[in-house]
């Protein structure tokens, strides 16, 4: 069995993995991210929550060096992804809504082969996809062509073709769509384990609510290119509903993450 690298045996500890002061990027008269502020701590599970076309997914290119912000900054495990985007790249895993594969090799084949361009010597890179597949349950698939692979198969793949280069962070964008609800279900719990026992941190974009509410440690609310509120679930709850009002008063009502998604998205569950 492959041992546990050493930065996923650091628990949650003081500091933030991600910092974004004042990131902005526009496309000509459009804005796409407006005067972003935000933090990420080590070890949580952090969900960027909102609807399609909110920035999201832009914000997440500029924190991989993909895209150039035109005012702020980006700081990941305290790398500039603008100056330093291959630093960056060694420290993160990015999951994007479509995994690519080489759909002519199997599942054994492409993870030995993002081992080998990480460094890893024939020998480490073949325990090391083969650890992966048998955690993330495919084994049995292991010599498929991941051409023939479902949706929720090649998503599972990609999850492990993201952590076999051990990162410290992992960034899914919509990861679980096209998805089935048990494949779903699945997955949510995977990324879970995950974080929980060898402290890896999560950055989850999705305008799915109650996945983000069933995984997310934090949630930053999103849309329009501007973060609204940020949080968890009670203390969102606190900012937005008065809590000595006969609604909010014990007993009578808890709420959650769709009422807190409908003060601020009219019509919000039509994205689900």
């Amino acid at each position: 069995m492959v041992s546990v690298p050493e930065v996923w045996k650091e628990v949650a500890v003081a500091g933030n993995i991600i910092e974004i002061r004042g990131l902005t990027r526009r496309y000509g008269q459009f804005t796409a991210v407006d005067n972003l502020d935000l933090t990420v701590r080590r070890g949580e599970i952090f969900g960027l929550l909102g609807p399609n076309g909110a920035g999201k997914s832009t914000t997440i290119l500029m924190m991989l060096g993909l895209t150039e912000p035109d005012a702020g900054s980006v700081r990941v495990c305290g790398l500039d992804p603008t100056t330093d985007p291959v630093g960056v790249k060694r420290k993160v895993g990015y999951l994007p809504e479509e995994v690519g594969f080489y759909d002519d090799l199997t599942g054994m084949e492409n993870l030995t082969y993002t081992a080998r361009l990480n460094g890893f010597a024939p020998s480490v890179a073949a325990r090391k996809a083969m650890a992966l597949l048998e955690r993330i349950g495919l084994a049995a698939e292991k010599d498929k062509k991941t051409g023939k692979y479902s949706r929720g198969m090649r998503q599972r793949l990609g999850l492990a073709d993201v952590l076999i280069k051990e990162p410290e962070v992992i960034i899914l964008d919509e990861p679980t769509l096209g998805i089935d609800p048990a494949g779903v279900k699945a997955f949510l719990e995977l990324i879970v384990q995950l974080s929980r026992e060898h402290g890896i941190t999560v950055l989850f974009s999705s305008h799915h609510l109650h996945q983000v509410q069933q995984v997310c440690d934090r949630v930053g609310l999103f849309v329009g290119g501007r973060l609204l509120a940020i949080g968890d679930i009670q203390s969102l709850a606190a900012q937005l509903f008065d809590p000595d009002s006969s609604e909010a008063s014990p007993g009578k009502r808890e709420y959650g993450l769709d009422d807190i998604y409908f003060h601020y998205f009219e019509g919000g569950k039509e994205h689900e």
